[in-house]
């Protein structure tokens, strides 16, 4: 008698594991905001940004989900990554190279960009404006069509790179080049 109950249990929980969703099935989602990438070449050196790149999913999106002029991680999840290999230039202001952190703070007319020095953090909270390295204005402007995705590009324009964030309607630029 109890080798039979031991039997039915043991079948009614391999059943059960079985028919659990996902286990083994293949059913993972993909990520709400999966990691994206951006890469600027200079020369043999290299500009690279690693976020992660959240969707409008029919928000408003700034004034809305990202607040105007409070400081915003710039993607989702971890902290938006910004390593280069070479000294910089980014909007005039001297970057060296190493490893950092962007942030921005968002406003109608322009943006400013935060390269942090902190590093390995969550993407929030901010770490506060002791460990900036630097502040940079950034342009802002209109785009023809809504952008679904947050996107982190790099434009070649001359001898370097526009940085570019694009969300909702708006864009947000800076020049980045070899210092």
């Amino acid at each position: 008698m109890t080798k039979t109950i031991a039997s039915c249990g043991l079948l009614l929980l391999s059943i059960a594991v079985m028919t659990m969703p996902g286990l083994g099935q293949g059913d993972k989602k993909p990520p709400a905001s999966p990691p994206a990438k951006a890469e600027c070449k200079l020369g043999s050196n290299t500009v690279t940004v690693d976020y992660s790149s959240p969707r409008m999913k029919g928000r408003k999106i700034y004034g809305g989900l990202v607040p105007t002029g409070e400081v915003w991680r710039a993607g989702a999840n971890s902290a938006t990554t910004f390593v280069t290999t070479t000294d910089l230039l980014v909007g005039g202001k001297s970057v060296p190279a190493g490893s950092y952190t962007l942030f921005a703070i968002p406003n109608n007319d322009k943006w400013t960009l935060i390269i942090s020095k902190k590093t390995g953090e969550w993407g929030i909270p901010y770490p506060g404006d002791g460990d900036d390295l630097v502040r940079v204005d950034m342009a802002v402007s209109k785009l023809p069509a809504p952008v679904e995705n947050f996107t982190i590009a790099f434009d070649p324009a001359g001898a370097g790179c526009t940085l570019r964030l694009d969300w909702e309607t708006t864009r947000a630029s800076v020049p980045v080049s070899a210092k």
